[in-house]
């Protein structure tokens, strides 16, 4: 019965909006389904289940926030509430932690920044409702984070009926946001996860490995993450904030980590000790030097995972280098005009570049590096 109940709601609901969006017209001819607004079976009004909005990760405009306004006030309902403010350059501030403007311009791929209504009508009846109106655009925006940690929806978390504030309060609310800044976030070094897991029961992440030896980007990660991680009121005491362990699926544990680690076993992060820091020739045999330093994981092993295992052979990426072609000064070495003339293999023995060439097959009691076939570059 009440699945019944809950249906009937939804479709008196869609009805509404249909003959506030559409007039004459009714969904069975916008050529539209349930599950082009809703994302489960019995949506209903309490929890409508409504899409996300799309992202198309397609903005090119990004401003630092300290460039961007630092207040906007929005008041296309002056006739009902006094002004919401809006303080831009704080959510500017936030929003680098979770993907950056596109955020909120999702579909501004060129300048100047545009403003939501170049895109969202403020009518409700309109021909197109794929495309959010104006009012539904500001309150997807707006209401997710804040119903999340304030666990309030009411109309007057945001908006005040129009005489219930004076002129001098509304000077207030200016002066409260005007220089304000969001705290800055500080980066951790190590972050070490307790666990019930049996077969090891400490995962250590290395923050510097993942952004400055990878070199992902945080939205990887942390694209749209939940506000409530630091806003939730339920998180906070005496103007402290209370940590609190929150209960997640096994999937949802481990969502973000298999983006990259899908194909490992558990025993690569679930240990009895803390793991050290990524060091490339420890886990591998292959130190990463000039220029190899430089590079992303992807620029030698591909972006699928898990990366593909590559020999030391340099031709394995570089084909076509050939002795003619290859320029040894990228290593770090400028060769002599004696050596120059050499092939590769008289002094890396079966081209094995990951071991100290060798110089026995021409010198006596010479050892690389205390001697060296030229100079070093710079030097």
């Amino acid at each position: 019965m009440k699945k019944i109940l809950a249906i009937l709601l939804v479709l008196i609901f869609m009805g509404e909006i249909n003959a506030q969006q559409s007039p004459g017209k009714d969904h069975s001819e916008l050529n539209i389904n349930c599950k082009t607004c809703h994302t489960c079976d019995v949506p209903t009004k309490d929890e409508p289940c409504l899409v996300v909005c799309p992202r198309e990760k397609i903005a090119t405009i990004y401003q630092k926030p300290e460039q961007t306004p630092e207040l906007i006030v929005i008041d296309q309902l002056k006739d009902r509430y006094n002004p919401v403010y809006f303080s831009h350059k704080i959510h500017a501030q936030m929003s680098i932690m979770s993907g950056g403007c596109e955020n909120c311009h999702h579909y501004n791929t060129s300048g100047p920044i545009l403003k939501c209504n170049n895109c969202h009508q403020s009518s409700r009846q309109r021909e197109d409702i794929s495309i959010p109106d104006l009012k539904g655009a500001y309150h997807r925006q707006c209401m997710d984070c804040h119903r999340e940690w304030s666990h309030e929806t009411g109309c007057n978390t945001c908006h005040s009926p129009i005489n219930d504030l004076k002129e001098s309060e509304k000077n207030d609310f200016k002066k409260q946001l005007k220089g304000k800044d969001h705290p800055p976030v500080t980066e951790p070094t190590k972050i070490v996860y307790e666990t019930n897991f049996e077969g090891g029961k400490l995962v250590t992440f290395y923050y510097d490995d993942h952004i400055n030896n990878f070199k992902l980007k945080c939205n990887q990660c942390h694209a749209r993450e939940s506000c409530t991680r630091c806003h939730d009121v339920n998180h906070i005491s005496s103007d402290k904030l209370i940590l609190v362990k929150e209960k997640k699926s096994l999937e949802e544990h481990h969502k973000k980590c298999f983006n990259c680690h899908k194909e490992n076993d558990c025993a690569k992060c679930h240990l009895d000790k803390q793991l050290e820091p990524f060091n490339h020739k420890q886990r591998t045999g292959w130190a990463l030097n000039k220029p190899h330093s430089y590079l992303s994981c992807v620029s030698c092993h591909g972006s699928k995972q898990p990366y593909k295992k590559l020999d030391n052979q340099c031709v394995s990426c570089h084909k076509g280098w050939k002795k003619e072609n290859f320029k040894h000064s990228v290593t770090g070495l400028r060769l002599d005009k004696i050596h120059s003339e050499l092939s590769c293999e008289d002094c890396h023995t079966g081209k094995d570049y990951s071991v100290k060439p060798g110089c026995n097959g021409c010198h006596e009691n010479y050892v690389y590096p205390n001697q060296k076939p030229g100079r070093l570059v710079g030097k």
